[in-house]
C-alpha cells in the first residue's frame, strides 16, 4: 500500500464541504434531470457557513433550485435546505433525502409525460 500524502493547504476548517454520499446523491438527481432534458448546467459553491449546489435551466439564469447545506442549523430547523428560482424555502430538514423529495416528484412527472 502506497502512503497517501495530504495535499498541500489541505481543507480549510473555516469552509462548510458536501461529504461523498451527500455529493453522490445530489449528482444523481442531477444527472437524471439533465437526461430528461430539464437542467444544463451547476454550480457548486463552497463558502464559510454554507456549502451550495445550484442547478440551471440555462447558465444565464438563476438557479432553478438551490441545495444547501448550512451545519450551524443543525439543531434547529435542521442543515438542509431546497431553495426555489425565487429564493422561497420550498423544503428544509435534517436529513437529505426528503428534502429532495419534492425534485424527484418533479423528475417522475416529467418522465410520465
Amino acid at each position: 500500500m502506497g502512503i497517501v500524502t495530504p495535499f498541500p493547504g489541505g481543507a480549510r476548517p473555516d469552509q462548510v464541504g458536501f461529504d461523498r454520499p451527500e455529493l453522490n446523491r445530489i449528482l444523481d438527481l442531477y444527472g437524471r434531470m439533465v437526461a430528461a432534458g430539464h437542467w444544463r448546467d451547476y454550480a457548486i459553491d463552497l463558502g464559510r457557513e454554507a456549502a451550495v449546489f445550484s442547478a440551471f435551466r440555462r447558465a444565464t439564469e438563476r438557479p432553478e433550485f438551490r441545495i444547501e447545506k448550512r451545519p450551524a442549523l443543525r439543531q434547529r430547523q435542521g442543515m438542509w435546505a431546497l431553495v426555489g428560482e425565487a429564493g422561497q424555502v420550498i423544503r428544509r430538514g435534517h436529513e437529505l433525502g426528503p428534502v429532495l423529495a419534492p425534485v424527484e416528484r418533479r423528475l417522475m412527472k416529467l418522465v410520465e409525460e
